[in-house]
């Protein structure tokens, strides 16, 4: 089990993991031994809430396939079981950004004081334009 809050928590079984070869430096290593790791997470077929699961779609992004399956990718350690633990980590991470649920705003009008200050900064802007179109008047 993967504890994402107190309450919720992932079974491994909803998730799977993948190895494959990873490229970059590992000299020899990288061409024998599978060490990347590509953990997908199915977010339809898992138990979360249904408005946690919304919220995972928005986020993840280009990482989620067309078959709603959460793709994380993790090859930047030299072993299997660093990349193996980034790539949960990762998840876990995602899965509590998910689990916060946005706060809904409340809907506010200004004060008395702003209302007038926004009348008064237009009167004074009236002000100066009507008095450009008297004095322009003049010169002419």
């Amino acid at each position: 089990m993967l504890r994402i809050t107190d309450r919720i928590a992932v079974d491994e079984q909803d998730f799977e993991e993948r190895f494959v070869r990873a490229s970059g430096p590992g000299g020899q290593n990288v061409n024998k031994v599978s060490t990347a790791v590509e953990l997908r997470f199915d977010v339809a077929r898992s138990s979360l809430p249904d408005d946690m699961k919304a919220r995972l779609v928005t986020l993840a992004g280009h990482r989620l396939t067309d078959d709603g399956v959460l793709v994380i990718d993790s090859r930047e350690h030299r072993t299997q079981a660093m990349n193996r633990e980034a790539a949960r980590a990762r998840l876990v991470a995602l899965l509590q950004q998910a689990a916060v649920r946005p706060r809904t705003r409340r809907p506010t009008r200004p004060g008395k004081a702003a209302r007038e200050r926004r009348i008064g900064e237009k009167k004074r802007r009236a002000d100066v334009k009507s008095w450009r179109r008297t004095t322009r008047r003049h010169d002419e």
